[in-house]
């Protein structure tokens, strides 16, 4: 099974590898391959000219990161960890483990666990890299490309975007140059630059896969640029360039079954990164902006619902009385598809746009309601709780029967649920295996609408599930704890 890693590299003994390769012959005759003057080879040279001035340019304004935890000294764990048997003698010889010492046993000392990669943004010393490279560390030394090392500390680190900004105390420093990630074209050739496996500054090379990819499960707030330059662990916290020498991601994780690259990487877009280095440096901790809507993705089944293709936009399930958004005018069933003019993907995408961008920041929304489109304007509160524009996802059901009991929600039950809405049905039983246990339908659950026309009992449910059968699905409104969502399943 694949799995979401980050690229952090943990300290551990790698046997050696040996690669064969096997010669071969593409033609009969021998092909001139030196020849500048063929546009094709013109052109390949041109592309490797590019890359080597990139390197050159960028390699020295990315460090090398060792992390260190304290823990216990080796004599506490007795001659097996450094004595004569050990296989670290072996490795490191009678000194042990270099740059570290013999303490009594228990003694507490600073014990390397892994390494990571960091770019340089500011000449007097401050970095950027991974939260999970900084956060748990006690102790971080920072490599420059010319050998140089120093001590960082960490100035703040922001786990809901996995960025982490460190300090270190030098003056004049090589920086990189931070580009704009909302330029970026799926397509375009990046360079990705690192310590993979603690091999410091290393390039590779590649495309950029996708943009948007939000719903991977890595942290709360992502819009990961994914890209197939080879990353691997230790290459977390260093930059993804663009052949303007720019940076315009942070390379933070890999989907990979093995550990390593499968080329399929995420990089935090620049944008973001800028964004939540601001607040880390102002004050040690991020600012987020807070709308007060709860959202999800459209699915093919809703999109017909909605007027609107699947996979564009985030449909505005629920509008939180008093919030920005219901100031704003925005109404529940609107779709968000873009904001400030940059297309909003899905609902992940709109989450992260808000929650990146400060409090009373003014946003141009462009939202379509009933297949109109429109331009709200709102200025974002700040953030308290977990509210920034909450999202709920519900997958496309296979066709089958519904799978649900029902019954009338008078006035005890609805006491009972906490639900103080005008009107509904209750979700009595749901058949395990249905459809819409497969959609997440529970007991409890109250039915306010099906395909958008409101329901008050079991009989208008059913006169309102009749009117949309020729259309072949239902759109139905859930409503539990006081949040709403949609839910569409097929008919059969």
């Amino acid at each position: 099974m694949n799995k979401i890693k980050f690229t952090k590299s943990t300290l551990g003994l790698a046997g050696a590898a040996v690669a064969t390769a096997g010669l071969f012959s593409l033609y009969d005759a021998p092909v001139a391959l030196g020849n500048d003057a063929t546009p094709g080879i013109a052109a390949l040279q041109n592309l490797s000219d590019t890359y080597v001035q990139v390197a050159e340019q960028t390699s020295n304004g990315v460090v090398f990161i060792e992390i260190s935890k304290t823990m216990a000294s080796p004599a506490a764990f007795g001659e097996g960890f450094d004595g004569p048997g050990s296989p670290f003698r072996h490795f490191f010889g009678p000194g042990g483990i270099p740059g570290f010492r013999q303490g009594p046993q228990g003694d507490q000392m600073p014990m390397p666990v892994g390494t990571g990669s960091g770019f340089i943004i500011t000449s007097d010393g401050y970095i950027v890299t991974n939260n999970h490279v900084a956060a748990e560390a006690d102790g971080l030394k920072v490599t420059l490309q010319d050998g140089r090392v120093f001590d960082a500390t960490v100035v703040g680190t922001d786990p809901q975007t996995e960025v982490a900004l460190l300090k270190v105390d030098a003056t004049g420093l090589p920086t990189v140059t931070l580009g704009d990630s909302d330029k970026v074209r799926v397509g375009e050739w990046v360079l990705a630059v690192g310590s993979p496996f603690g091999l410091d500054h290393t390039v590779t090379s590649g495309i950029v896969s996708a943009q948007g990819r939000s719903e991977v499960g890595i942290v709360d707030y992502a819009n990961f640029i994914q890209t197939d330059a080879a990353i691997n662990p230790g290459n977390s916290g260093g930059p993804l360039i663009n052949l303007h020498g720019e940076v315009i991601g942070m390379n933070t994780a890999i989907l990979s079954s093995s550990g390593g690259s499968n080329g399929i990487g995420f990089a935090i877009p620049v944008n973001m990164v800028k964004s939540v280095v601001d607040d880390l440096k102002d004050d040690g901790k991020v600012q987020r902006g807070y709308l007060g809507v709860h959202i999800q993705n459209i699915s093919p089944e809703m999109s017909k619902w909605f007027d609107i293709e699947a996979g564009q936009g985030a449909l505005v399930a629920e509008v939180a009385e008093g919030s920005p958004a219901e100031q704003a005018g925005l109404q529940k069933d609107d779709v968000v598809v873009s904001i400030d003019g940059q297309v909003v993907k899905d609902a992940g995408a709109l989450r992260s746009r808000v929650a990146t961008s400060a409090p009373n920041k003014e946003l141009k929304l462009e939202v379509l309601r009933n297949g109109e489109r429109m331009e709200k304007s709102v200025t974002l509160g700040q953030l308290d709780s977990d509210g920034v524009a909450s999202s709920g996802n519900a997958p496309a059901g296979s066709p089958s029967r519904l799978g649900i009991q029902l019954q009338n929600l008078d006035e005890n039950i609805a006491n009972q649920l906490g639900f103080t809405g005008d009107g509904g049905v209750v979700i009595s039983a749901v058949e395990p295996g249905s459809q819409a246990a497969r959609e997440g339908l529970a007991r409890g659950m109250v039915i306010t609408e099906v395909n958008r026309i409101p329901v008050k009992n079991v009989q208008e449910f059913k006169e309102a599930l009749e009117k949309g059968k020729k259309d072949g699905s239902v759109l139905l409104n859930i409503q539990q704890e006081g949040h709403s969502r949609y839910v569409a399943m097929k008919l059969s």
